[in-house]
């Protein structure tokens, strides 16, 4: 092994502290790409879009996610059983994310009479300020958990739609049950595409 290597070898070793090893194993960050996991008996179809879907009698019920908002808030998505809840995982420092981040406030406006409830999940960002600070960039208005280490989206069961990328978005059901993922940044069209179904749940 060259000497180049090796330093770089270190350095990765030392970036990396081992608290968070497994979570870095488990969250990609700032993807792009239309991956997705599962497979066997999980029920779900991957569109071509990367968006993929659950059929209602075979959606799994959603984590317990509470916790604090970016502003030191009580946060708890139980709170919002009975709406189409829009779950998007950003980081102010993800590409993507800040791609998307007019989209998702634009369709939260648009969809806010019809039931339906955006909320953030925060990750990797040390600081809440850098957080609050990307919201008021991009003019988003709905509550995001502040979860610097990626706690939240370790909730979400194996073989379900859960999380996995950073930004991911998943869509819960009225009946607090996983309906929807995309594991890539979205416009508004696409938004829609997962949104507009479940809203004409009845």
């Amino acid at each position: 092994m060259s000497y180049g290597r090796a330093s770089r070898r270190r350095f990765t070793l030392l970036a990396a502290p081992a608290a968070a090893a497994a979570l870095a194993l488990t969250l990609t960050a700032c993807s792009s790409d239309n991956k997705t996991g599962g497979g066997g008996d999980t029920h779900f179809v991957t569109g071509s879009g990367g968006i993929s879907t659950v059929a209602r009698g075979e959606r799994a019920d959603a984590p317990k996610l509470d916790g604090k908002s970016l502003e030191g808030k009580a946060l708890n998505l139980a709170d919002y059983k009975g709406k189409v809840v829009v779950l998007n995982a950003w980081g102010s420092w993800c590409g993507p994310c800040r791609a998307e981040a007019k989209h998702f406030a634009e369709v939260a406006a648009d969809t806010e009479g019809q039931g339906v409830q955006f909320l953030g999940i925060n990750t990797r960002d040390p600081e809440r300020a850098q957080a609050v600070s990307f919201e008021q960039d991009f003019g988003v208005t709905y509550p995001s958990f502040y979860d610097p280490t990626g706690k939240l989206m370790l909730r979400f069961p194996k073989g379900t739609l859960r999380p996995q990328t950073i930004p991911s978005t998943v869509v819960i059901d009225r009946d607090g049950k996983i309906a929807a993922r995309s594991l890539a940044a979205l416009d508004a069209t696409k938004l829609r595409k997962m949104i507009d179904p479940l809203i004409a749940e009845k």
